[in-house]
C-alpha cells in the first residue's frame, strides 16, 4: 500500500492501470444503490471500523492519486484506524492488483477484447463485508438487479445505522449480531421471500458464532473456502463464486452459470442462441487465473 497523509487529507497512490471513469461508470450504473452517493465525481461513503464511523469523500486526481477527505469530525485519532479506513479503499477497488498480464491475455482475447479497451482500467470493485456479500448474493438470487437494490435498500433502511451530513443520511449495512437476533417474521414487511430471510438470517447466526467469518475463508484455498460456502443453506455454485470473487478476492472464481455472463457472451459472439456451458468453458481457457476479471468486464457490456 502506498499513502500519505497532507493535511488531514489522506493520499493513495494509483496504480499505473487505474481509470476514474471507468470505475465510476460502473459504481453510477445503478441509481438506487443506498450504500455511498456519488455527485460531480466525488463519492461519500460511511466506512465502518468496528464501532468506528468515519464518512469519506474520495475524488480522484488524474487517476495518479485518490484523496480520502474526512467529514463531520469523523477523523479517527489513531493512526491504525485510519490505515484501516485506507485498508478497506485499498479492498474496495482492488489496489493491491496489477493488472497487467490481464490486460495483455485480453488484447488478443475473442470475448475481451472489446471490454477490456472500452472499460480499461476498472477494477473489480469489491465488498469488502462478508456479511454484506452474502446478504447481496442472497437477495440477487433469480430476480432482476433492480428489484436486488431495491431489497436491500429496504433491509439497510430498517436495519442498518446511518451518519448524517448536510441533511442526508449514508447508511452502513447491518451487522451481523443484529440480524442473527431476528425472525423470518421481523422481515415481513421486506418483499423477500421467507427463505431469504430464513438464509440471511442464518448466515447472520454462523458468523456470531465464530463458525463463519472472512479471516477462515481467506486462509483456505480456492476449492475449500468454495467448500465451505456451499455447505452453508441457501449458498449454491453462483452465490459461492460471487462472494469469491467480490470479497474474498479469488481471481479463479468464476461465476459459470450466470445470466449476466451468458448473455454478454452471446451478445459480443452475436449468437441466436445461448451459448452451452461446454462452449463457455473452452471460451475460457485463456482466462486461467483472471476468470473473475473477465466475468466482471464481461457483465460490464451489458449496462
Amino acid at each position: 500500500m502506498t499513502w500519505d497523509e497532507v493535511n488531514d487529507v489522506i493520499v493513495i497512490t494509483l496504480p499505473d492501470d487505474f481509470d476514474k471513469d471507468a470505475n465510476l461508470g460502473y459504481l453510477t450504473r445503478e441509481k438506487n444503490e443506498c450504500m455511498y452517493a456519488i455527485e460531480n465525481d466525488v463519492i461519500t461513503k460511511v466506512i465502518a471500523i468496528g464501532e468506528i464511523r468515519s464518512l469519506v469523500q474520495i475524488n480522484v486526481i488524474n487517476n495518479k492519486q485518490m484523496n480520502v477527505h474526512f467529514l463531520n469530525d469523523s477523523r479517527p485519532i489513531e493512526k491504525w484506524k485510519r490505515e484501516e479506513v485506507v485498508n478497506y479503499i485499498y479492498e474496495w477497488f482492488d489496489l493491491n492488483n496489477d493488472l497487467t498480464s490481464f490486460f495483455e491475455m485480453a488484447k488478443t482475447d475473442p470475448l475481451l477484447k472489446m471490454p477490456a479497451q472500452k472499460f480499461y482500467g476498472l477494477r473489480v470493485i469489491g465488498i469488502p463485508d462478508l456479511f454484506e456479500a452474502l446478504c447481496w448474493g442472497v437477495l440477487g438470487q433469480q430476480i432482476n438487479l433492480s428489484f436486488a437494490y431495491s431489497l436491500k435498500r429496504q433491509f439497510v433502511e430498517k436495519y442498518g445505522d446511518s451518519v448524517e451530513w448536510n441533511g442526508k443520511k449514508y447508511w452502513v449495512f447491518p451487522s451481523y449480531e443484529q440480524i442473527a437476533q431476528l425472525t423470518p417474521t421481523d422481515l415481513a414487511d421486506i418483499k423477500m421471500t421467507v427463505k431469504k430471510s430464513e438464509y440471511i438470517i442464518g448466515i447472520a447466526k454462523l458468523m456470531a458464532d465464530g463458525a463463519l467469518s472472512r479471516e477462515q475463508l481467506m486462509n483456505m484455498s480456492f476449492k475449500d473456502a468454495e467448500k465451505s460456502l456451499l455447505k452453508i443453506r441457501g449458498i449454491g455454485p453462483w452465490t459461492a463464486n460471487y462472494v469469491l470473487m467480490r470479497c474474498l478476492r479469488f481471481q479463479t472464481a468464476f461465476p459459470i452459470d450466470d445470466v449476466g455472463l451468458i448473455n454478454s457472451i452471446k451478445l459480443i459472439r452475436n449468437m441466436d442462441r445461448k451459448p452451452t456451458k461446454d462452449e463457455i468453458v473452452e471460451l475460457s481457457c485463456p482466462w486461467k487465473n483472471w476468470e473473475s476479471y473477465a466475468t466482471f468486464y464481461l457483465w460490464r457490456v451489458l449496462y
